[in-house]
């Protein structure tokens, strides 16, 4: 009995861990594409930031910079114009480092940094992307190589709710981008959820 009760406990603790927070998803039809709406119109755009990163704790000004040639940087300083980091998105989604703290300088620091503000940027591959909705929520489902990532938005497409990058279980990213005003979000904020490393902006109006 002892050891039947054991394997059953097992089997619970088994199960559980495999089941994915998304399998109460079901395929709907519409347009992945409402998703759009909610790309940044960043053009010249200021951020008072926090980035935690493991042990390391940075505060400063993030600024978003549309290029003449239609590239945007991503630039981190402190408010003493010490740089931490210099990223440049171009038109096709393509990526370059600038500069990044020799201290952060780290491959896997700089795949993370990418991901992350790729999601907010929605440069996301969108021809395999589908619709899928719950009770609550319409999800744009964007495979990838080792999970999804998911724009939530409500039902009708008119809020995004949150974005989730996952693995096959479970979200490793969220994302969320608050209180828009003319294309642009107010406040920011990436938390990944399996270890500290999370971006809090607040926008700065210029004068």
């Amino acid at each position: 009995m002892r050891y039947l009760w054991l394997n059953s406990i097992l089997a619970v603790l088994l199960f559980g861990s495999c089941t994915s927070v998304y399998k109460g998803l079901r395929p709907v039809s519409g347009d992945v594409n409402c998703i759009q709406q909610f790309r940044p119109q960043f053009a010249s755009t200021l951020y008072s930031t926090q980035v935690n990163v493991l042990r390391h704790h940075l505060s400063g000004l993030l600024f978003f910079k549309q290029m003449p040639d239609s590239s945007l940087r991503v630039v981190f300083a402190n408010e003493m114009g010490f740089k931490f980091f210099d990223f440049e998105f171009d038109r096709q989604g393509n990526f370059t480092k600038h500069y990044l703290l020799p201290k952060m300088d780290k491959k896997a620091v700089v795949k993370t940094l990418r991901q992350d503000f790729a999601l907010v940027l929605l440069q996301q591959p969108m021809q395999q992307a589908y619709l899928a909705a719950d009770s609550h929520y319409r999800y744009v489902v964007i495979p990838t190589e080792k999970g999804n990532n998911y724009y939530i938005t409500d039902s009708g497409c008119t809020k995004l709710e949150r974005i989730e990058k996952s693995s096959v279980r479970k979200p490793v990213v969220k994302v969320w981008m608050m209180d828009y005003k003319d294309g642009v979000p107010d406040s920011i904020r990436i938390a990944h959820q399996n270890f500290t490393f999370n971006i809090s902006m607040k926008r700065v109006e210029k004068k």
